[in-house]
């Protein structure tokens, strides 16, 4: 009976049907102990279908096999594998001891075997993780030989993603995505084992990530739902395809099947860890993009909800939080969250992806100079990365600082350049944020049917993807002046008389307009002047009696 169910389980495992493979093989195992070879496939297909402590503990007896046949080289294996999944789970002590005993096992045989590739690999990690990018790229460099020398794919594979991914924060993504794209050919030609094949999958993806880089994000993406579709037991990094699929349908505008993924996303982690340790650190990724959503569709409670989930999971909920923070009109609270988190990152990915927020909050906050200095920054990053999503980022950024700054007509080519790439990206939420600065840019400088006809535009795709917040802006700002009328004021003008008519302070006026409060001050002494007006509560006054509001 037991070797009816060895034979089911070796032949499920190699069909990549991990749930049978792990059913037959612990079946087999309950009656009579497997030998070493098919007790790792049993681990194997433990941790792929989700359950890890069991993967652990067959591992351990893998390990302690070994140990008694005195195979010291195969027994190091099984302990690097073993500190390998440690350290996926965050089990950074269990993960020590492991591969301290698999370097003494190797060091008292003195052998010379690809196992001593494999421990380089932890400490090249470790030196990324110390910000020492130079001695991580020499040790992936030197895993790489040794995985050559013994024809090892699983651990070239892994050390090339890593001394990809050593080289982009080097500050060489060119070569450091060559090296990537080098490794996953390795990859989706099913040359390597599937836990390597999965962990280079994420690990690509975070590259591409790093560089802004959408095309290859998009494409490893999808790779990797038709990896994860190809075995449907699996449960190991489902859960991490399903978040990269929402952050990319997110932005392309698929928002409810966006927060589907994302829900998935939250249910698969769970599922794997089955209550057994701490949650998957992915899953307060999969709440964060969930947040993302509800704070969009101006589902604000919700959202202000799932950013505590994402926090207890260990996932920073920056910027998405401070911008929530904004819209709710927490102008200050939103201000004094972005500068905290933009003084803590240090690296310039980290930096790029909390700067165009921290942009937009400075201004409404009426802080034009730190503004513009975090839009600077940002195209100096964009110069160096050289990606299109950071260069719409950065153009939509330096736009609407010159728009604040008073400069409408210097901020319409960065602004039309920020719409055409986020166009051609297919992000239609931030091309029609563009579209909205362009109005305003057009409004301020006399061209009313032109503002008219982006405000349009905007608001149509608002009402499209279910942007509740930004439909009710831009519908208050496409307000016309009536057909007919003739005042000496400017569009600009016209618009900060009307605000001023609502109750509307300085400060307001020049968050709801993109000005800093000295243009708006600027304009309003125009407005007394023109109209020979004494007080605010005299250009309400006017503004009623002819029906400007």
């Amino acid at each position: 009976m037991a070797t009816g169910s060895v034979e089911r389980g070796r032949l499920a495992f190699g069909q990549r049907a991990w749930a049978a493979a792990f059913a037959e093989l612990s079946g087999a195992d309950r009656e009579s102990p497997l030998d070493p070879e098919d007790l790792e496939h049993l681990a194997t297909a433990a941790y792929l279908v989700g359950r890890p402590d069991t993967g652990a503990e067959v591992l351990a007896r893998v390990h302690r096999e070994f140990v008694r046949r005195g195979d010291r080289v195969r027994a190091a294996r099984c302990a690097f594998w073993s500190a390998f999944h440690a350290l996926q789970s965050g089990e950074a002590g269990r993960a020590g001891g492991w591969l301290a005993r698999a370097r003494r096992l190797l060091d008292e045989g003195r052998h010379d075997c690809v196992e001593r590739g494999y421990l380089l690999y932890p400490v090249a990690m470790q030196a990324i993780f110390a910000g020492d990018t130079a001695t991580a790229c020499e040790v992936f460099g030197r895993a790489v030989e040794v995985g050559d020398r013994f024809g090892e794919p699983d651990l070239v594979a892994l050390a090339r993603v890593g001394q990809g991914r050593a080289l982009i924060r080097r500050g060489e993504p060119t070569a450091g995505m060559a090296l990537l794209d080098e490794a996953m050919i390795a990859v989706t030609g099913d040359e390597v084992s599937p836990i390597v094949a999965g962990d280079s999958y994420c690990t690509v993806i975070e590259g591409c990530q790093e560089t802004f880089d959408l095309r290859r994000a998009q494409e490893w993406t999808a790779a990797l739902a038709h990896w994860c579709d190809s075995q449907p037991d699996l449960v190991l990094y489902r859960g991490q395809c399903l978040v990269h699929r929402a952050e990319i349908m997110q932005l392309h505008g698929a928002w409810p099947d966006a927060a589907d993924e994302a829900q998935r996303a939250c249910e698969r982690f769970r599922t794997g860890n089955r209550g057994t340790g701490p949650e998957h650190p992915g899953i307060g990724a999969a709440f964060y993009q969930r947040a993302e959503v509800a704070r969009l569709r101006g589902e604000f409670a919700a959202a202000e909800e799932l950013y505590q989930q994402a926090n207890r999971a260990g996932r920073e909920p920056q910027p998405g939080l401070a911008l929530l923070r904004l819209a709710q009109g927490g102008t200050d609270a939103a201000r004094v969250s972005i500068a905290r988190c933009l003084g803590e990152a240090e690296d310039r990915v980290g930096r790029a992806r909390l700067l165009p927020a921290h942009v937009e909050i400075m201004l409404v906050a009426g802080d034009v100079r730190a503004a513009r200095t975090g839009a600077d920054e940002l195209a100096l990053i964009t110069a160096d990365l050289d990606a299109p999503l950071l260069r719409a980022a950065s153009a939509q950024a330096t736009g609407a600082v010159l728009l604040g700054e008073g400069d409408a007509r210097a901020a319409l080519a960065p602004l039309r350049r920020g719409w055409s790439l986020w166009y051609e990206l297919g992000a239609p939420y931030e091309a029609a944020r563009s579209r909205v600065l362009l109005g305003l840019a057009c409004r301020a400088l006399g061209d009313e049917d032109g503002a008219a006809m982006e405000f349009d535009a905007a608001g149509s795709t608002f009402q499209q993807l279910g942007a509740a917040p930004d439909l009710a802006r831009v519908e208050s700002l496409a307000r016309r002046r009536p057909e007919g009328s003739v005042s000496p004021l400017t569009a600009r003008e016209l618009d900060v008389l009307r605000l001023v008519a609502t109750g509307m302070g300085n400060r307001a006026i020049a968050a709801e307009l993109f000005l800093s409060e000295k243009t708006v001050a600027r304009h309003l002494s125009n407005i007394f002047t023109k109209l020979d007006l004494p007080s605010r509560s005299a250009a309400t006054a006017y503004a009623y009696e002819h029906h400007l509001v």
